[in-house]
């Protein structure tokens, strides 16, 4: 008897997929923490060292202008961090394909090769979301 339910097989290609976003997130992470261990460290080496790099810039003004640039980057590290552990975990659970595919686009920026492997993962298994 048919019951109008279709049944999908699962596979291997979202567990890879998720595993694979979340190591790149991970690993973003890991470096936008680095980053801003460098910017605690590195930065009164950089004001107290000789003039700006800007010559009609006051030196007083450069390590704001220093500290907003790398704030700007390390916001950008954190979410291209953030969006494939998101999109990982949905692509573990099967659920959201549209989340699990961006997580993986922008996996994509943080470890090419890694992120290029689990959109094609995340794309070749799109029936077996919900």
């Amino acid at each position: 008897m048919d019951t109008g339910v279709q049944t999908v097989n699962q596979t291997w290609k979202p567990i890879v997929a998720g595993i694979l976003n979340i190591v790149c997130g991970a690993l973003r992470i890991l470096g936008a923490t680095a980053l801003l261990i460098g910017i605690m460290f590195f930065m009164p080496v950089a004001i107290t060292g000789g003039p700006g790099p800007v010559p009609d810039m006051p030196n007083w003004m450069m390590p704001g202008v220093l500290s907003t640039i790398l704030v700007i980057g390390l916001v950008f590290l954190l979410i291209v961090g953030i969006l494939p552990i998101i999109g990982g975990i949905y692509a573990l659970q099967r659920k959201k394909w549209g989340l699990a595919l961006a997580g993986s686009i922008v996996a994509i920026f943080g470890s090419s090769v890694m992120g290029i492997l689990a959109t094609i993962f995340v794309v070749m298994a799109k029936d077996e979301f919900e």
